[in-house]
């Protein structure tokens, strides 16, 4: 009996040439998304992150998280929500969750990269005196705050020899405001040994220019941090990417 035969389309003798294509055997050709997935990581690891656009970064990272679901067209809603990179990411949970088709997966691994980002600039900063790498330092706590929603007040606790032993936050606020307690911040210092402290806060406002009750709470806090033999090296305000530093004003 002979066997019957039928005529194939263009499409699928590709698709059997792309079988033969390979240097170890029948290799596939991947096409559509995960072709498309393929190309993008090739482009990664040879040239490595500068060679993608703030919308492959996070396409990229939202594929990982979500393996199933075309992640081009949720990069550009974040884009479009947020206007960067480092806004998407620094964009808090329920912020994230708002834009369609990210879920849980996809705000947890931009999340996790924020947190890597910022680990690996802290750590940077330990390894040096953070006095004397104030370039460093300061790079590190624009990335921590500048896109900050709400007022957050944090201290860097130093040992006798400037090194960074902890940044800790010590309160959240408002829009413009925040509540700081000189005692508890002095409490927390002591139970570090830390002989240094650093205030940092933001302004969401994008105004760095210090308030009156910027400059009340500092002094309270360098009067009870003195009584007890700590030094109040700095106070720091971050607004966006720029900031204003006491010490250099001339304010301490």
């Amino acid at each position: 009996m002979r066997a019957r035969t039928r005529p194939i389309g263009l499409a699928e003798a590709q698709s059997l040439f792309d079988l033969m294509d390979g240097p170890d055997g029948p290799r596939p050709m991947v096409h559509g998304v995960e072709g498309h997935r393929a190309r993008m990581r090739t482009r990664l690891l040879n040239a490595g992150p500068e060679a993608l656009a703030d919308h492959e970064m996070l396409e990229m990272l939202l594929f990982l998280a979500l393996p199933r679901r075309d992640t081009k067209p949720v990069a550009r809603l974040l884009l479009d929500r947020f206007g960067s990179f480092a806004a998407a990411i620094s964009a808090d949970p329920p912020a994230l969750l708002s834009v369609e088709g990210v879920g849980e997966a996809g705000a947890a691994a931009l999340k996790l990269v924020q947190g890597a980002s910022l680990r690996l600039l802290r750590d940077a900063v330990r390894e040096k005196p953070v006095l004397k790498d104030w370039n460093r330092m300061m790079d590190y706590l624009v990335a921590a705050l500048a896109h900050e929603r709400v007022e957050q007040a944090r201290v860097l606790f130093l040992d006798a020899k400037n090194r960074l032993l902890a940044d800790e936050i010590q309160g959240r606020g408002t829009v413009n405001a925040t509540m700081v307690y000189p005692r508890e911040i002095v409490r927390r210092a002591l139970e570090l040994n830390a002989t240094g402290i650093v205030l940092v806060h933001n302004h969401p406002s994008g105004d760095p220019a210090a308030s009156r009750e910027d400059m009340t709470m500092t002094k309270a806090v360098q009067r009870a941090a003195a009584a007890l033999g700590i030094e109040l090296h700095d106070h720091v305000i971050i607004a966006g990417t720029r900031w204003v530093s006491f010490q250099r004003e001339g304010w301490l």
